[in-house]
């Protein structure tokens, strides 16, 4: 069991260390940045080959076989000359 004097000391590191982060934040937050920033390249000159793979490599997926979603009634016959038989 902690002894109250390590519950002060505790505490008060912790405060001390707050204080000390929020008086940081705070110094941080005083910048002033310029609206508008301008770089300028016109000096800048940039050399160079373009460079390009030596092969090209493709894959693709071979097509899946699929069992087919239409299903043909077995009685479908049937059906059609009942239907006209009851006209």
């Amino acid at each position: 069991m902690l002894s109250i004097r390590r519950i002060w000391v505790l505490l008060v590191t912790v405060l001390v260390s707050a204080v000390f982060l929020c008086a940081t934040a705070s110094a941080q937050d005083d910048v002033i940045y310029k609206k508008k920033t301008v770089y300028n390249f016109d000096d800048d000159t940039i050399t160079g080959d373009l460079t390009r793979p030596d092969q090209e490599f493709l894959t693709g997926r071979k097509l899946a076989r699929h069992k087919s979603l239409i299903r043909v009634r077995e009685n479908f016959k049937d059906r059609v000359l009942q239907s006209v038989k009851d006209l």
